[in-house]
């Protein structure tokens, strides 16, 4: 599957957000190294704290479903400002795939930006017990 395709799948799932604080709907759709692909929405709470991203939401179905391993991730808006991940969703993504490219668009797909999930988040947390 390519990007582009990847995108179209995000998409489709923006009207399924749940966005009514902040009007800014997010879909994701999360590529596993198998084909299989597996989407989330951001899901607003009234506090704010306890709402959930889009690429959460993907990872989790992914992960309930038996996936541990990904090659690519897109995260789209239907807004002007593109929905980059948030220091939490990179955190909890690398933990599975460090090297997973994301691809982040607005409205249109014309200025979409890709990165390796390493250069959003460079420095991220590994535990690593001390022996």
């Amino acid at each position: 599957m390519d990007s582009s395709e990847l995108v179209r799948l995000a998409r489709e799932v923006l009207p399924f957000a749940y966005a009514p604080y902040s009007g800014y709907r997010v879909g994701a759709a999360l590529l596993c190294v198998d084909g299989r692909v597996f989407r989330g929405v951001n899901i607003e709470n009234s506090s704010l704290g306890l709402s959930i991203c889009a690429e959460r939401g993907a990872l989790a179905a992914a992960v309930a479903a038996g996936c541990r391993s990904f090659s690519l991730l897109a995260v789209v808006s239907e807004k002007k400002s593109k929905p980059y991940p948030c220091g939490a969703c990179c955190q909890v993504l690398q933990e599975f795939s460090r090297d997973l490219l994301v691809i982040v668009a607005a409205e249109t797909d014309d200025d979409a930006d890709n990165f390796t999930l390493g250069e959003l988040l460079p420095h991220a947390f590994r535990f690593k017990p001390e022996m």
